[in-house]
């Protein structure tokens, strides 16, 4: 007995447009992967730029908030920047893979079948 697909879905098309989707998809996560982000904190005393992949690339600190005697803000705004470099990646990524999902359209749902992807 094969599986029906409620509502009359075309299975062709339907596969034909999750191939798609799928390569949207990957092209969408290498172009993401490939991009960097960058977020600064403490009004720009501390900059972090991440690739995509969350690695991070560079950390800048302005001589202005390097002070011997009060290292714990200089912590502080390093993770809070790198926090948030991280955070855009991640957005970007989530953004992109939304975008290709759309691309499904009234298969997104794949007749009531739920959220598969």
């Amino acid at each position: 007995m094969k599986a029906r697909i409620p509502g009359g879905v075309n299975t062709g098309n339907m596969m034909k447009k999750i191939q798609d989707m799928q390569a949207d998809m990957e092209n969408k996560q290498a172009e993401i992967e490939a991009s960097e982000f960058t977020a600064s904190a403490g009004g720009g005393a501390v900059e972090v730029t991440v690739a995509g992949t969350h690695e991070v690339k560079s950390i800048k600190i302005s001589p202005d908030v390097v002070d011997p005697e009060d290292v714990e803000i200089l912590e502080d705004l390093v993770c809070a920047a790198t926090n948030e470099a991280i955070k855009k990646a991640i957005d970007a990524m989530d953004q992109a893979m939304e975008q290709a999902k759309a691309g499904l359209g009234s298969f997104g749902n794949l007749g009531g079948l739920g959220n598969l992807f």
